[in-house]
């Protein structure tokens, strides 16, 4: 059996989660603050929100941490999915919480109250200006990374949040349409359902090492199987271990009793096809001859 590496490691800008996590819990405190002073739902339910932005940053800091710890003989993949077990959590947390602020503005609906819009207009200024700030700080990082897709995604939807209820505030302060506060609520908590739902699914899908969905695995058996020497690829497995390596493991069959020597040659190809082609950059070949076993693309061992 033959093994090979090609890792590439992304810097997941701990220094950037940090600044995130300390703007957001400044502005959590404010809008905390703010809420029961002004009495605003959506202003609690968006410091809330906030709230579980702090925890995502967290974990998603921790994660980012523990993944560039190196392998042991007790972890023989270190913490590397450690991240997408972080994506995972983050993305749960924001499902839970806007079940809680569904929760919270029907009851409002059913007894609306007078709110200090001045309160609610000055905060959610602070704190759009508080998460679209950390937004950019993470944007970059977020197009590679699953951890910190997961991180950016809440500061993102808070800072829409917050644009939401400032929209509100603005209304309840020159219209008295007090009941907008509630529906504000009830809007963010649908997104929150919306985009953790996506979320959710991802992580989900690579913590169950699914086939990645821009990897068909037929086309990958087809290709390597023009190539001399090569029967068939079969017995495959693709999965991501972290959002850097793609894994790929299989038994292949030989057309001929070949030695050591023309297999390394053989395997380098494969290597090469299989990273240029389809950026798998992890491959384990397991290679038979007359091998008496099920030939089968899939297989469940």
């Amino acid at each position: 059996m033959s093994h090979s590496h090609n890792h590439s490691h992304t810097d997941l800008k701990g220094r950037n989660l940090l600044i995130s996590i300390v703007l957001n819990v400044i502005i959590t405190t404010a809008q905390v603050i703010g809420g029961l002073v002004s009495g605003s739902l959506s202003l609690l339910s968006d410091a809330l929100h906030n709230f579980s932005d702090v925890l995502s940053l967290i974990v998603s800091f921790v994660a980012s941490r523990l993944s560039k710890r190196k392998a042991s003989i007790n972890r023989t993949f270190g913490y590397k999915r450690a991240e997408i077990l972080a994506a995972f959590i983050n993305a749960a947390t924001l499902i839970i919480v806007a079940i809680i602020l569904i929760k919270e503005a029907i009851e409002r609906f059913q007894n609306p109250q007078t709110i200090e819009s001045n309160v609610v207009i000055w905060l959610s200024v602070i704190a759009i200006l508080g998460n679209g700030f950390s937004v950019l700080l993470l944007r970059k990082d977020s197009k590679n990374n699953i951890n910190i897709k997961s991180a950016y995604i809440h500061l993102f939807t808070d800072m829409l949040a917050s644009i939401a209820v400032l929209i509100g505030g603005l209304l309840m302060k020159y219209y008295q349409l007090f009941w907008v506060d509630s529906l504000l609520t009830l809007l963010i908590a649908l997104y929150l359902i919306w985009v953790g739902y996506f979320l959710l699914k991802d992580s989900t899908k690579m913590l169950m090492l699914f086939t990645p969905e821009d990897i068909n695995i037929k086309d990958v058996v087809w290709q390597v199987n023009q190539l001399p020497l090569v029967k068939k690829l079969h017995h495959v497995h693709i999965w991501n271990l972290s959002d850097e390596e793609l894994h790929l493991e299989a038994h292949l069959d030989l057309n001929a009793d070949i030695s050591t020597t023309q297999f390394n040659a053989l395997l380098s190809e494969i290597e090469t096809l299989l990273r240029e082609q389809f950026h798998i950059n992890h491959v384990t070949i397991q290679p038979e001859y007359n091998r008496n076993d099920p030939k089968e693309v899939i297989v469940q061992d």
